[in-house]
């Protein structure tokens, strides 16, 4: 595949970086909005051809996933550890973080230069958290703990990346072929459609709406909002069944599309900060046949698209989690286990000891549950 044809990527991976929980604003109203008509292809076919890969904004996230109360997530994780190895205080920081994260509003400052350089400026009201990578090291830094960590990045990862996908020549597709098999994968399972031309970020967008054929899971539909002059997807905003507001939504509220400054993508430790050094994760070998079977963590999928379920054997829960009198303020009682529900995810734990979650309805997980 050549590079040309993954220039589209940074565009993408950079907000759904942020929609994964590191770091959205309605489609603007006001004045309308009136750009030539297109079709769905086509404004797939327009983020594909996008040559944009050097970019600065600021990035808003809202979340109304119905998650438990960070507070007492807190107190729940207080007794637990072992089992992941990490200590009773690093489990529930790693917790808390993540529920923080998943919850509420934050706003976030993103820079990304060419392929290889992105930083990520995370605003608190007390702290700061920033995510630095460049080609050659990938910085994190929290305030809050004043710990810095690195991960030092292999001299050769580049070109055993291009060496990958050089080898599989024989998927090679121009834009318009990657626009046209994007459309053809999601048809089983999705509706692919152009909503109302908007604003975002000062920006006029295009607005691809994909929902979910499927009738038994929680998500009503995903709108992606794109820069209708470059390609880029400036606005990610998932809307939940059954909710009024989005449940999740992320996306620049500014940008410029000017090259950053060098200098920001790259991290010196300031004085009496703790630098904790950590390996590079391993790669896992590429296959012609996707994902390998059983990996030894015991998890299962079954299902599809918008209804895939996964699955986890008894004892994979933290140690000390099961029997956490807490357990009971943040899940609810139903047959065969108990229920952590929010907006666009079910999880399901048995009385045996097993999880089951998805993006789908409780009685899919206990379905899921009886069959094993």
């Amino acid at each position: 595949m050549s590079r040309n044809s993954l220039k589209w990527l940074p565009a993408l991976a950079v907000p759904a970086l942020v929609a994964a929980g590191i770091v959205a604003v309605p489609l603007s109203a006001g004045a309308a909005v009136d750009l030539p008509d297109k079709t769905a292809e086509e404004v797939l076919l327009l983020i594909s051809d996008s040559t944009e890969d050097s970019f600065s904004g600021t990035v808003t996230k809202t979340a109304e996933l119905g998650l438990p109360d960070v507070d007492a997530a807190t107190g729940m994780t207080s007794s637990m550890g072992g089992a992941s190895g990490l200590s009773a205080e690093e489990s529930s920081e790693l917790v808390s973080s993540a529920l923080e994260l998943l919850s509420g509003t934050h706003e976030g400052n993103v820079y990304v230069s060419g392929d290889s350089n992105v930083r990520i400026q995370i605003k608190d009201e007390l702290a700061e958290r920033i995510a630095v990578l460049n080609g050659t090291d990938a910085w994190y830094y929290d305030s809050e703990s004043n710990v810095a960590t690195h991960v030092a990045i292999p001299a050769d990862l580049e070109s055993s990346l291009e060496g990958k996908l050089d080898g599989r020549a024989d998927e090679t597709m121009n834009p318009a072929e990657l626009a046209n098999q994007l459309l053809t994968e999601l048809e089983p399972t999705t509706k692919v459609a152009v909503g109302t031309d908007a604003r975002v970020a000062g920006r006029t967008v295009y607005e691809l709406i994909l929902t979910p054929k499927a009738s038994g899971t929680l998500a009503e539909s995903v709108s992606i909002a794109v820069d209708s002059e470059t390609g880029l997807p400036l606005q990610v905003s998932v809307a939940a069944a059954g909710q009024d507001e989005p449940a999740f939504q992320v996306g620049f509220t500014s940008i410029d599309l000017s090259d950053p400054a060098a200098d920001l993508f790259t991290y010196t430790p300031g004085d009496g900060v703790t630098v904790e050094e950590q390996p590079f994760p391993s790669m896992p070998p590429a296959s012609d046949d996707g994902p390998k079977p059983d990996d030894g963590s015991g998890l299962v999928t079954t299902g599809t698209g918008w209804e895939t379920i996964v699955a986890l054997p008894a004892g994979s829960a933290p140690e000390g989690f099961e029997g956490n009198p807490m357990l009971d303020q943040l899940t609810t009682k139903v047959d065969g286990g108990r229920l952590l529900s929010t907006s666009l995810l079910n999880v399901f734990l048995t009385d045996d000891g097993r999880v089951f979650a998805g993006s789908v309805t409780v009685d899919r997980l206990q379905a899921a549950a009886n069959a094993e």
